[in-house]
């Protein structure tokens, strides 16, 4: 996850986020509207609903029922994340390194070879993003987004003696919160399934043509299209879809801040945009969020079941809240959502519930 700096599509995407800031959203709205559509892909989702090519098989019967799959979360458990936690909480570093992204983050090394994305947010709101998207993925049970733990910048305390040089070097704030979170090796590129990208294709329980993806991966792509629809996450799949009025064949390159490990669970990484930032700059991304979400119909089980609770209980950004006060003691420095922005995440967690029964009403029996 050591990326070198901003150049290409990464600098591209960057530029667009700033500008999301600076326009008015309908300004760099009708520019992706406006586009002229060449190739067959997901481009076509922004001027329709997309649509199955097929219907089910005839006196078929669907292998998930409702496009329920039972496969266990993918990712990081919760053993494995309290574990990481305990140490990027108590462990001491002893270097910081360029990498991790942004010229302000840095890769770090603690003493017993543990290595963190240190993220230092230009905007404390990209830190409360990453953060709180790290929190909502597993009030989810999402176990993609590696574990994340918030520290105070202070060269005098035990854990930052080692960096203190280092620290004086980054020209960051005095004693700002950063996001520590577990640095995963052995990681690989991951493009986007041709199932996902193929015209007016919507996936459903009983499509039997997966283009070679297993179940068990493509319940993970929905997971995370449904994660980054809530979070309104613009920095992966969506902002490869504005991409395509000027790169055609970008769906078909590694997707954004996204891997995978040997044995096969998608990694997601950097989030950052998620939620907060996500949700200031929702009217230009929201379009790009919502031609996702019309391109699956199959769901994990349990995925679908929290959402099912989440909207029943009306208290989304509450669970929210608790979770993130019990596991992280910054959270009270760090901050939350504003009610403008709990009343979004609510709101888009009662649209996840309200595709799914969609798609329970299309294809079940």
């Amino acid at each position: 996850m050591n990326r070198p700096p901003l150049t290409g599509r990464a600098g591209m995407r960057l530029l667009l986020a700033a500008l999301a800031l600076l326009l008015p959203p309908a300004v760099l709205g009708e520019s992706a509207s406006s586009a002229p559509s060449r190739a067959k892909s997901l481009r076509t989702l922004l001027a329709a609903p997309a649509v199955p090519s097929r219907g089910p098989p005839a006196g078929g019967v669907p292998p998930r029922t409702h496009g329920l799959d039972r496969s266990p979360a993918a990712g990081f458990s919760e053993l494995h994340v309290k574990r990481w936690q305990l140490k990027a909480r108590s462990s001491r570093l002893v270097s910081l390194e360029p990498g991790c992204g942004r010229l302000s983050n840095r890769l770090a090394s603690f003493s017993d070879g543990t290595r963190a994305c240190l993220r230092y947010g230009i905007n404390p709101d990209q830190v409360l993003g990453e953060t709180l998207s790290f929190y909502l993925s597993r009030l989810l049970g999402i176990r993609n987004v590696p574990a994340l733990a918030l520290s105070r910048v202070n060269t005098n305390a035990e854990q930052w003696l080692g960096v203190r040089r280092d620290v004086q070097d980054s020209q960051w704030a005095d004693k700002p919160i950063v996001s520590l979170s577990e640095w995963i090796s052995n990681l690989s590129e991951v493009v986007t399934p041709p199932s996902l990208r193929t015209e007016g294709r919507t996936l459903y329980p009983s499509l039997e043509d997966l283009d070679g993806v297993t179940d068990r991966e493509m319940v993970q792509w929905s997971d995370l299209i449904l994660f980054d629809y809530v979070t309104a996450n613009f920095d992966r799949l969506a902002s490869n879809l504005l991409n395509l009025q000027w790169d055609p064949r970008v769906m078909e390159r590694s997707t954004n801040n996204l891997h995978r490990t040997a044995k096969g669970a998608l990694v997601f990484i950097d989030n950052e945009a998620g939620l907060v930032h996500g949700y200031r700059v929702l009217p230009m991304w929201d379009r790009y969020h919502e031609s996702l979400l019309k391109t699956i119909c199959i769901f994990r089980k349990e995925t679908a079941r929290k959402i099912a609770e989440l909207h029943k209980s009306q208290n989304v950004a509450q669970q929210l809240l608790d979770l993130y006060r019990v596991n992280e003691p910054l959270a009270s420095q760090m901050g939350f959502l504003s009610e403008e922005h709990a009343q979004m995440l609510q709101n888009r967690t009662d649209r996840l519930y309200e595709h799914i029964l969609q798609c329970k009403a299309k294809y079940s029996k």
